[in-house]
């Protein structure tokens, strides 16, 4: 894979911090920090969060890579403090002397990494899998998806983000019924959201290598956010139903010489690189798995029938996901532009 900006993160649900480690930014970028803490601000936020959200004030740190408020070349590091590890020091403590099954579970859950994770790493403690597979870890993903913001906006590059259904629901009220209506019954609901990237050059991603096409490395940005089941661009989900004669982006010529469009059919990607029209990625977010109604699992311990762990959870987090996504969008973004467009000082 062709990488100039990447980044890597660690930390658990309830460990002390979530860190991250960003490599490949221009020295002399401003980063502003009150628009990193604003984006986690919007993270936390959606009708239907459940109570980590009350807790939680997510702010970063940064610890590396920026001084007199520029970045200076080298890696940016920063961690966001989880506040609620002071009711969790002992059970995730890093000490051995410390040891305790306090909160340890063995009966799978439904829909999450707990039963493919504990066979894959021999785990016998599920916590041990929870911890790391958590959506916790997606507030630090929009730190680093809000500096790549910062890279972008210096080219003219917005990002933005719109819910389009919940449930059943196609507007701002069906959507509050339908999680009032999953809450009620101790159920979770799911939506469709998309992403909408502005003023992109033409050309980036290739057309040269199946992993240089920018639709397939968008796709798995946005996959591998926790309860993302399926991602398309622009009316791609929908192509099947219309004949390629209405489908296809027709391109137009105005008199003074400019190319231009009538419609966006193909969100922006055509080869796998940037056509000029504004990108538009459009995501599936299943139910959250937790659900106060259990489903019925298998305990491996007591290898026996029973019904499904439950931990602190929401009823609907598809405006967070969706904030999630941009950052991860702007990301993949973030590594295109500084592969065309490299610059040591701004």
């Amino acid at each position: 894979m062709f990488e100039k900006f990447r980044f890597l993160t660690a930390g658990e649900s309830h460990g002390k911090c979530l860190t991250a480690i960003i490599e490949g930014l221009p020295a002399g970028l401003e980063i502003d920090v009150d628009f990193i803490n604003a984006e986690l601000k919007r993270r936390q936020g959606g009708y239907g969060r459940g109570g980590r959200m009350k807790i939680e004030n997510d702010t970063v740190e940064i610890t590396s890579g920026v001084r007199f408020g520029k970045t200076l070349g080298s890696p940016l590091t920063m961690v966001i403090w989880n506040r609620d590890f002071e009711n969790w020091q002992k059970i995730m403590s890093v000490n051995a002397k410390d040891f305790t099954d306090e909160k340890s579970f063995t009966a799978y859950r439904p829909g999450h990494a707990d039963f493919a994770g504990s066979i894959k790493y021999n785990r016998e403690d599920l916590r041990d899998i929870l911890e790391r597979s958590s959506a916790r870890k997606t507030a630090i993903y929009v730190a680093v998806g809000a500096v790549a913001k910062l890279l972008l906006k210096h080219y003219g590059i917005e990002c933005s983000s719109k819910i389009l259904q919940i449930g059943s629901g196609k507007n701002e009220e069906e959507f509050c019924r339908e999680i009032d209506l999953a809450k009620e019954a101790g159920d979770t609901v799911g939506g469709k959201f998309e992403v909408i990237v502005d003023n992109l050059p033409v050309g980036l991603g290739s057309h040269v290598h199946w992993d240089r096409k920018l639709d397939g490395r968008i796709a798995q940005a946005v996959m591998s956010i926790p309860a993302v089941k399926s991602v398309s661009f622009g009316d791609g989900e929908d192509a099947y139903k219309i004949f390629g004669s209405k489908f296809h982006d027709e391109i137009f010529l105005k008199e003074n010489g400019e190319i231009y469009r009538k419609t966006n059919h193909s969100g922006g990607v055509e080869g796998g690189m940037t056509n000029g029209e504004p990108l538009v990625v459009r995501a599936v977010m299943k139910p959250i798995p937790t659900l106060r109604k259990p489903l019925n699992t298998v305990d491996f311990k007591q290898n026996e029938q029973t019904t499904a762990h439950f931990e602190r959870s929401d009823t609907c987090a598809v405006e967070a996901c969706a904030v999630v996504a941009e950052a991860m969008v702007a990301c993949t973004l973030a590594n295109e532009i500084m592969l065309v467009k490299p610059c040591d000082y701004l």
